[in-house]
């Protein structure tokens, strides 16, 4: 099988490594509490978006490419771009019931509009360079900016008990954290028909 994989294929394989190494730093964090832990896991993510972003280049570049190729990416992206950051967002203190039901809500909404593209890029209007021109809904490597957004209330301490926006119905079982719904609108974004965003 490996003699069947192209260079951009082990590029993708990289941005999957890095999915995993930054769920393996969330759970080091979960069991010690080091900061450097939490971090590493969110620094993660940007490194697997420069791989996602790399092994499409490459491919143009060598002009090489499969359908093996377009399964790796989005088996590699649900990773990095869909279980990591619910990990680290878990982490950093949306652990009620309701906070991890609305984060699996997010990561499933990454696993079905992953799959909804491999079976509709093909119909997809594509320019003179047999590129795709739209997205429909957003990518999900947008979930960067999610990470991006945990990294820096982290770094102010505002995780665990200081979460932004505190927790609401407090001591019952519908406890949860309003932030959550940054997820959920993140989610809802990615498998949105309507919502279509251009390609670059």
């Amino acid at each position: 099988m490996v003699r069947n994989l192209h260079m951009a294929d082990f590029i993708t394989c990289l941005n999957g490594l890095c999915g995993f190494m930054s769920i393996v730093s969330s759970l080091r964090y979960a069991a010690t509490g080091e900061d450097k832990y939490a971090y590493r896991a969110m620094y993660f993510s940007p490194l697997g978006m420069f791989f996602d972003f790399l092994d499409g280049r490459v491919a143009r570049w060598r002009n090489k490419s499969s359908l093996m190729g377009q399964e790796l990416d989005s088996l590699a992206d649900l990773i990095s771009f869909g279980l990591s950051p619910a990990c680290c967002a878990f982490n950093l203190g949306l652990q009620t019931t309701v906070d991890t039901l609305l984060l699996a809500y997010f990561v499933l909404c990454g696993l079905t509009r992953l799959a909804r593209f491999n079976v509709t890029v093909a119909n997809i209007p594509k320019d003179e360079g047999g590129k795709s021109k739209y997205f429909e809904g957003t990518p999900i490597p947008t979930t960067i900016a999610l990470v991006i957004a945990m990294a820096v209330c982290y770094s102010q301490g505002l995780v665990g008990d200081n979460v932004v926006g505190g927790t609401v119905l407090q001591g019952t079982i519908a406890e949860f954290h309003p932030i959550v719904f940054a997820f959920v609108a993140s989610g809802s974004a990615m498998i949105s028909k309507s919502l279509k965003v251009p390609k670059i």
